[in-house]
């Protein structure tokens, strides 16, 4: 599962609009941000259809052990009061999961399981997500400013899953499975910018989604503390939370990522 993530909530520069429009300004104005998440993970999974429900519980150390590769950006678009936010974030991690003893349930490759067995898994999961919200600028003033966002954010899972299985009936018996699973949630949120000095500012963006149309239920939410080093390059730093509840046919994936973030934003 995932360690270092994207948040689909970046947007970290101080904002011309939110400090007075400037002469000649272009209509656009655009700004992207790689970024770490050193986030801890909790939840519940199924590492294939109608498998058993994992619990997880790590450290930000303990996801970083499991981590192979990880890729995330953020890009945040406005013209006039029209605002545009774009996160992709691509993870791929490794990790041991133990349970038992379980129901009859059965694996694919392996068949029927009785009642009692114990299961070892190791599943490599490959995670993509990516978010895109519009919105409107309803608040637009040089210390403040309150955007109104909705969306809709795709998740893509996919779990390559080795399982050993032991019990008396069986003795110990081992299989490979890889299948892959995805679905859209659609979001509203809003995001303030609020303008301490020439050089310092706080934000804060959240959303709520899913609604039983993807997930049963989403939200996520940010607040960062941003320093401006030059017109074009500032840093941020804070925390953000993302919750999803995804439940269908047969596939589970109920998880909350939690932990502090940093940005470096460049603005073109």
């Amino acid at each position: 599962m995932p360690a270092v993530h994207a948040g689909d909530l970046f947007g970290v520069v101080s904002d011309p609009a939110a400090e007075g429009a400037e002469v000649g300004r272009p209509d656009w104005a655009l700004q992207v941000t790689p970024y770490l998440w050193a986030t801890g993970l909790e939840g519940k999974i199924s590492p294939f259809r109608n498998g058993p429900s994992l619990h997880t519980e790590k450290s930000f150390s303990d996801v970083m052990e499991d981590l192979n590769f990880g890729g995330f950006i953020n890009v945040w678009g406005r013209n006039d009061r029209f605002v545009l936010s774009g996160d992709m974030m691509y993870v791929d991690t490794t990790g041991s999961h133990a349970t038992g003893p379980l129901p009859a349930f059965q694996i694919p490759g392996l068949g029927v399981i009785p009642p009692g067995a114990s299961v070892d898994a190791d599943v490599d999961t490959t995670e993509f997500m990516a978010t895109l919200q519009g919105g409107y600028r309803v608040v637009d003033t040089p210390e403040f400013t309150l955007d109104a966002l909705g969306g809709a954010r795709f998740w893509y899972i996919s779990n390559d899953v080795s399982v050993t299985a032991s019990h008396p009936l069986i003795g110990t018996i081992s299989a490979s499975h890889e299948e892959s699973f995805n679905w859209i949630d659609p979001v509203v949120g809003a995001r303030m910018f609020i303008s301490l000095t020439d050089k310092l500012s706080i934000q804060a963006q959240a959303d709520v989604g899913g609604f039983g149309a993807g997930s049963d239920f989403t939200w996520s939410a940010l607040a960062t503390v941003n320093y401006t080093f030059t017109d074009n390059l500032s840093a941020s730093a804070g925390y953000k939370v993302l919750d999803v509840d995804y439940e269908h046919d047969g596939h589970l994936f109920d998880t909350r990522l939690s932990g502090p973030v940093l940005g470096m934003t460049y603005r073109f």
